[in-house]
């Protein structure tokens, strides 16, 4: 009998990622029928707690990694952003706009504040946000200081005044990024994404009117003109990624460049925290990256959300979201059973306390911390776990083989999170390495590293792009040698010359020019993305 695959959702939600598992023949996690570890995905939209993280079994997945809160709560967003910029200089770290931190900004903030009201002729807004309030609670915007009333920790940001509007509607972009490991550090862009329109003309004579200046669509779906026809952005208040395009299409810019920049800004940002959230190879996580775009189609970094939303308010969410998450999950690389944990609940003797994630024929479980679980006699170091409840049993075939119908497939099977090493999996409360969930994937290699795949569902592999960032990856991550591949591949796409696109280090090996094959990478954001390989080569 194959173990069916089961996950667990907090507070019974989101009820799309229930919808999309259930129709892939996964199994919802039942706690009176189910024993304690008897699952494989836990997706909350919360922090998981630190203990959640050590006591991880092999077949055991989480929807976050730890300690990521560096960029997904605003005043850590800002502090890590300027300490980037402080030590890399602004040169990249250019795309947020002038933040403090309030109050103990505050000094700082009041004395730019007079600088800029002294030194400019034309006006400059303030937009206030709460620190660790989502969906636009708490925002609002100002020019006079006089207006400046807060009662909590808070950002404060210089408003974007002068933003890309379309038919008079102002509108950012909602990215949505996949990072699938930060050891070594391997990031996935959607293809598909939204757009989010505010639903009354752009006005700064009316800093109050919520619905002018704000995108979240929390707050527009309650306006008085959501439902109405506005111009080009039509009813409602969202277009999907690709209708976007064909806007851009109509624009007399570099498109590539503009998708470039915005790429530039994910990786850029979470260069920022990737050296500092612990290696945990069982989670897999999704960001939602707020991206708007001025009128010299300079793109700016807005926030980054933590669990961005998975509700279904209009045509829109419905054609972009259920594919996500469905492509989220196949970033998971679950395969057809989950053989490794039915063979561990199956064995009945564990004499050793440890899991040898190198020896796949013959698994063993670590010793259970719940005492409660343990079954037969208290005094004997033997644990007898019981068998795993199977959704529904293959068809054998003449030769005795089990055929399997209707189950999940493993359509990533290439992606590797951490290199293959021999060490013995253990659970110790103080440690964060755990095992190799792909150690027994068959991976696609360049020069000895394993590579990800470029392309998983509609996820696009942006990081690492090519041989450099892939090699400054893998072990301490050379985050200098990054900014400068960034740098390069930037540099190429705004002079146009992209023929002659090679960095310093690709240089010392041209002569393995055949060894370019076995790694490349598209670029984001176009409709049909080229390899970066075909494309410098044909302009």
């Amino acid at each position: 009998m194959a173990a069916s695959l089961v996950f667990r959702l907090h507070d019974r939600g989101p009820e799309l990622v229930r919808e999309v598992l259930l129709e892939r023949g996964w199994e919802e996690y039942n706690e009176g029928e189910r024993e304690e570890e008897d699952w494989n995905l836990y997706w909350r939209g919360s922090l998981f707690q630190t203990s959640q993280y050590h006591n991880l079994l092999p077949w055991q997945r989480l929807n976050h990694h730890p300690k990521t809160v560096g960029i997904t709560r605003k005043d850590c967003l800002a502090r890590n952003l300027r300490r980037m910029k402080a030590t890399f200089g602004s040169a990249l770290y250019d795309f947020s706009p002038t933040t403090f931190i309030l109050p103990n900004d505050y000094t700082c903030f009041l004395a730019e504040y007079n600088r800029l009201r002294l030194a400019r002729g034309t006006s400059v807004y303030w937009i206030v946000k709460p620190v660790d309030l989502s969906r636009g609670r708490g925002i609002f915007i100002f020019e006079d200081i006089k207006d400046l009333v807060y009662d909590c920790s808070v950002v404060i940001q210089r408003y974007i005044s002068s933003s890309l509007l379309i038919s008079g509607y102002k509108f950012d972009l909602r990215i949505y990024v996949c990072v699938k490991s930060f050891h070594p550090l391997t990031v996935y862009i959607h293809q598909e994404g939204l757009v989010r329109f505010a639903t009354e003309k752009f006005n700064l004579s009316s800093l109050h009117n919520l619905y002018a200046h704000l995108t979240n669509t929390s707050i527009n779906k309650f306006g008085p003109f959501y439902k109405t026809e506005k111009g080009r952005v039509g009813r409602g208040c969202k277009w999907t990624m690709s209708k976007f395009r064909h806007f851009l299409h109509s624009q007399q810019i570099n498109e590539l460049l503009l998708w470039q920049r915005i790429n530039n800004i994910v990786t850029l940002t979470l260069l920022a925290i990737a050296t500092s959230v612990p290696s945990c190879p069982n989670c897999v996580e999704l960001f939602g990256f707020d991206i708007l775009i001025d009128a010299k189609f300079k793109p700016w970094l807005l926030e980054v959300n933590y669990s961005p939303a998975l509700t279904l308010d209009c045509q829109a969410d419905i054609s972009v979201k259920k594919k996500l998450v469905s492509d989220v999950i196949d970033m998971m690389n679950y395969t057809s059973t989950d053989s490794l944990r039915d063979r561990a609940y199956r064995k009945h003797r564990y004499k050793q306390p440890c899991f040898k994630a190198n020896h796949p024929s013959a698994p063993v479980l670590s010793t259970l911390n719940h005492q409660k679980k343990k079954r037969g006699n208290k005094g004997s170091h033997t644990q007898i776990l019981p068998l795993l409840k199977t959704s529904h049993q293959p068809e054998k075939t003449k030769r005795g083989k089990l055929k399997q119908r209707d189950l999940e497939t493993d359509i990533s099977s290439l992606t590797p999170d951490t290199q293959e090493s021999e060490e013995v999996f253990t659970r110790p409360a103080a440690s964060w390495k755990l095992p190799n969930i792909y150690r027994y994937c068959k991976f696609a290699k360049w020069n000895g590293q394993n590579v990800p795949p470029v392309k998983v569902g509609d996820f696009i592999r942006t990081f690492p792009f090519n041989r450099a960032t892939l090699k400054a990856s893998q072990h301490e991550l050379d985050i200098r040698t990054v900014l400068q591949e960034i740098q390069s591949l930037t540099g190429q796409l705004v002079s146009g010359k992209g023929h002659k696109m090679k960095s310093r280090r690709e240089e010392k090996v041209t002569a393995d020019k055949d060894a370019d094959t076995d790694f490349d990478s598209l670029l984001w954001g176009p409709k049909d993305p080229p390899l970066i390989s075909q494309f410098f080569k044909s302009t």
